[in-house]
């Protein structure tokens, strides 16, 4: 915690940015907080944190580390520590913005944080597993904040991707970081609970849908208190949203469309249930885990074992 004693001596003694880094990290590696928002370092945190303050990019030239801060800038920052360790806020949220597939995108309360290795197969456009050139219709499903269908417009320049969800909250941030990228003649959004309002068939469907099972929901960390449960849990297993995915999901592909879904600690759940199915599961050198492929024709001829 950061008291209200220790705020007050902070915004009056803390005057360059080497001081005021040297004492977030400090303050952020004694608050037990969780790290799981895009870093696992509190000096990372701390920078994002400052030079979002300051309204300067965190690779900043390291001369800046002797300048010397406004009071109300020195001020901005200490509550925004103090918003982090006792309120347990992401990053994220404090500053608006989250990075993927080096990417920015605006994000708040209303929308995941993205985190998601899925960025590891975007930024390759799937391949070997897809032939790019074949991509001409795609579907990004729960695609909250938007990141990971405007990542997927920049792999496939020639390819139409849709983006839908269920929530409208979400989609207002989607429709904000369309216009943030300019992406609005090739990327739409789309309401829909599931694929019931989709438009295709599509040659790819990704997805980063619910997944957490009710274990796990009981005992996330403060951070992930502040994300929208909605985009978080889905069931006893975390598989209620994956099963009527993979039951309805041939119907809404191409002939040679594959369907890429995230479930994370979820696998485990899935390879006990569907032991038979023959999911192929990626394997990232960034870390994350839990995401599998199947094409239509396994989608079509395992079918009868999603009905569970």
């Amino acid at each position: 915690m950061i008291s209200s004693a220790i705020r007050n001596e902070a915004v009056t003694s803390l005057q360059t940015v080497r001081d005021c880094l040297r004492f977030g990290e400090s303050r952020l590696r004694a608050g037990d907080v969780y790290f799981g928002h895009g870093s696992d370092d509190p000096w990372d945190e701390a920078l994002a944190l400052l030079m979002h303050v300051l309204a300067l990019p965190v690779n900043s030239d390291p001369r800046i580390l002797d300048a010397r801060l406004l009071p109300s800038e020195t001020e901005a920052y200490v509550d925004l520590l103090m918003q982090r360790i006792n309120e347990r806020v992401p990053v994220p949220y404090l500053t608006g913005e989250a990075w993927f597939c080096g990417l920015p995108f605006k994000v708040d309360e209303r929308v995941l944080i993205p985190r998601s290795p899925l960025a590891e197969l975007i930024e390759q456009s799937f391949t070997p597993w897809i032939d790019p050139e074949q991509v001409h219709a795609v579907l990004d499903l729960c695609t909250g904040s938007g990141c990971i269908a405007i990542a997927c417009a920049y792999a496939f320049e020639q390819a139409r991707v849709d983006g839908s969800d269920i929530s409208d909250d979400a989609l207002a941030v989607f429709a904000e970081n369309i216009a943030l990228h300019g992406v609005d003649d090739q990327v739409q959004a789309l309401k829909s609970d599931g694929l019931t309002a989709v438009n295709g068939p599509y040659d790819l469907i990704v997805s980063n849908p619910p997944y957490v099972d009710a274990m796990d929901m009981a005992s996330l960390p403060e951070e992930y208190r502040h994300e929208p449960e909605l985009a978080l849990a889905s069931g006893d297993d975390g598989l209620d949203f994956t099963r009527r995915l993979l039951r309805d999901a041939p119907d809404h592909l191409t002939e040679q469309g594959v369907l890429i879904v995230e479930v994370g600690n979820s696998m485990e759940a899935m390879m006990a249930l569907w032991s038979e199915v023959p999911f192929f599961w990626f394997e990232f050198e960034r870390g994350g885990h839990g995401v599998f492929m199947l094409t239509r024709q396994q989608l079509l001829e395992y079918r009868s074992a999603f009905d569970v």
